[in-house]
């Protein structure tokens, strides 16, 4: 069974920027595709980003120009770089695979205010 542990969160004010990362432990690394998801209270979790074996990249409309995934397979870590950061980006970030499996990390806070 895959794990991950994300870190990098914390508290940042509007238009700043934080990276995160997601670092999963399993030996076949390289052959998953990976994506960021965000939880906000009261809300459903819900999908930001995907980077796949490939490195072909998606996102979400909502964070499309703004945030960058990328991936380092000699590491087994999947970053997320945020941008021009908003309110609404406030969130507890996880990451999985793409499509994502039944566990989950703890996630990583993210809170964008003034």
């Amino acid at each position: 069974q895959v794990q991950v542990v994300e870190s990098g969160g914390g508290l940042v004010q509007p238009g700043g920027s934080l990276r995160l990362s997601c670092v999963v432990s399993t030996s076949i690394f390289s052959l998953f595709a990976m994506g960021w998801y965000r939880q906000a209270p009261g809300k459903q979790r819900e999908w930001v980003a995907t980077i796949t074996s490939g490195r072909s990249l998606n996102y979400a409309d909502s964070v499309k120009g703004r945030f960058t995934i990328s991936r380092d397979n000699a590491k087994n870590t999947v970053y997320l770089q945020m941008n021009s950061l908003k309110p609404e980006d406030t969130s507890v970030y996880y990451c999985n695979k793409s499509p994502p499996g039944a566990s989950w990390g703890q996630g990583t806070q993210v809170t964008v205010s003034a």
